[in-house]
């Protein structure tokens, strides 16, 4: 059997890569001595996918909102029952999850990983859907959807989405609506499955004490291959480079305000390495303008403008990238402000080079002890993956980047006109 062996002598890491026949990676990043095990089996597809042109079809398709998810639940069901009562026999923990960009299956265990994973690959292969249990799946979303709205941390990410962006799939929530989702049927579900589905859109990750090339295997003798790769046309509409608004409120049961502020970031080129080095390098300047190593966050802290919960993160992904922060505050414009007020001065002064070297390497360390956990090895790999780039590519980021290539980036991204502010107020 034909695999890659990558070793990462730093960090005393190694990983295994086998791509079967039928264009589908499969990676095994061992990790001895681990009692857990922990499996994934993922796809290209998530909640912004709302409208593509199907394998072998002119006509594009628009889907409703909250599909991609949709899909995921009820993959949960097949014709001879639960899958999660399956795993569960074998004694293995399972799950899923549905971002803006990708659909996830997993499963962890310390034993039977085999016939766990065996399951895994058969039963994300074979989708049954009737139109009973459509219907029937509409209530539990409906239910989840629901729960949600009333969730102040979440309204206000979702909000300040929605205020950075007019026209992009990313505003709308990743379940949908009560509306949306009242739209989907059999039809729509098989549809986007037999679209997205097909191995070469997907990948599989094993992270923990197994046998890589006993994983290959079953790889191999689990994926299937009929057809022949389909091309995957995804439509998005344009969007505009002006936020949507600056300012979105709405009123919850919060006993003090709650807020996430954020810059839209207007870039072409999302992902490889160019994407990566943006990445590190927004992370950093956060760091630097508003970590908890920063005056502004000792001042604010201090006068009681934000707490604890305070935080911050930069997303960038297909076609879209920005900074989000934020927390609980009793006066979030004031926070906005001060905000602003440090980066104009950051401009002014230019970045402290110190701060950024520090700031880099504890970046690094973090980013090197996520591989104590075998749950983190696999989110953040997969984060990266549909990106085009490789979780060990972070490390040679880290090495390189520069305080000028960050200083550039500071001004690309911090514009005051590309900021938004999400407030959750008191009832």
């Amino acid at each position: 059997m034909d695999y890659k062996t990558t070793h990462y002598k730093d960090i005393n890491e190694v990983i295994y890569i086998y791509e079967h026949k039928s264009g589908l990676k499969a990676f095994v990043i061992p990790k001895k001595g681990y009692s857990k095990k922990y499996a994934t089996f993922a796809t290209h597809y998530g909640s912004i996918n709302n409208e593509f042109i199907p394998p072998g079809e002119k006509e594009s398709l628009k889907v409703p909102d909250g599909i991609a998810h949709f899909l995921e639940h009820k993959l949960f069901e097949q014709e001879d029952g639960s899958v999660i009562d399956k795993f569960s026999k074998l004694g293995s923990s399972p799950n899923a999850y549905t971002s803006f960009n990708h659909t996830v299956y997993l499963f962890s265990c310390t034993e039977k990983f085999q016939e766990n994973l065996k399951l895994l690959l058969e039963y994300v292969q074979n989708p049954y859907i009737t139109e009973e249990s459509v219907e029937k799946e509409k209530g539990i979303i409906g239910q989840e959807i629901r729960m949600y709205e009333d969730n102040p941390n979440w309204r206000s990410s979702v909000n300040l989405l929605g205020a950075l962006y007019s026209r992009h799939p990313i505003r709308v929530d990743m379940a949908g609506t009560i509306e949306s989702i009242s739209q989907i049927n059999r039809d729509y579900l098989y549809k986007c499955y037999n679209t997205f589905y097909h191995p070469s859109n997907m990948m599989v990750l094993v992270v923990g004490d197994v046998d890589h090339e006993q994983v290959f295997r079953q790889v191999e003798e689990s994926i299937k291959t009929s057809g022949s790769k389909p091309e995957i046309r995804r439509i998005f509409p344009e969007e505009p480079e002006a936020i949507n608004k600056p300012y979105v409120e709405q009123k919850l049961a919060v006993s003090v305000p709650l807020f996430q502020a954020g810059f839209k970031d207007n870039i072409k080129n999302t992902g490889g390495m160019d994407g990566l080095y943006r990445e590190v390098a927004v992370k950093l300047l956060l760091e630097m303008i508003m970590g908890k190593s920063s005056p502004l966050y000792s001042q604010l802290y201090s006068e009681g403008l934000i707490n604890a919960t305070f935080g911050f993160d930069y997303t960038i992904e297909e076609n879209y990238a920005f900074s989000m922060f934020g927390g609980e505050s009793p006066n979030p414009e004031k926070v906005r402000d001060r905000i602003l007020e440090a980066i104009w001065n950051i401009g002014y002064t230019g970045l402290d080079a110190s701060a950024f070297d520090r700031i880099r390497k504890a970046m690094k360390g973090r980013f090197v002890r996520q591989f104590n956990s075998v749950e983190r090895i696999s989110h953040n790999f997969i984060s990266v993956y549909f990106r085009g780039v490789n979780i060990f590519d972070y490390l040679h980021v880290y090495d390189t980047i520069s305080l000028e290539y960050t200083n550039d980036i500071f001004r690309q991204h911090f514009k005051p006109e590309q900021l938004a502010l999400s407030v959750i107020k008191p009832v």
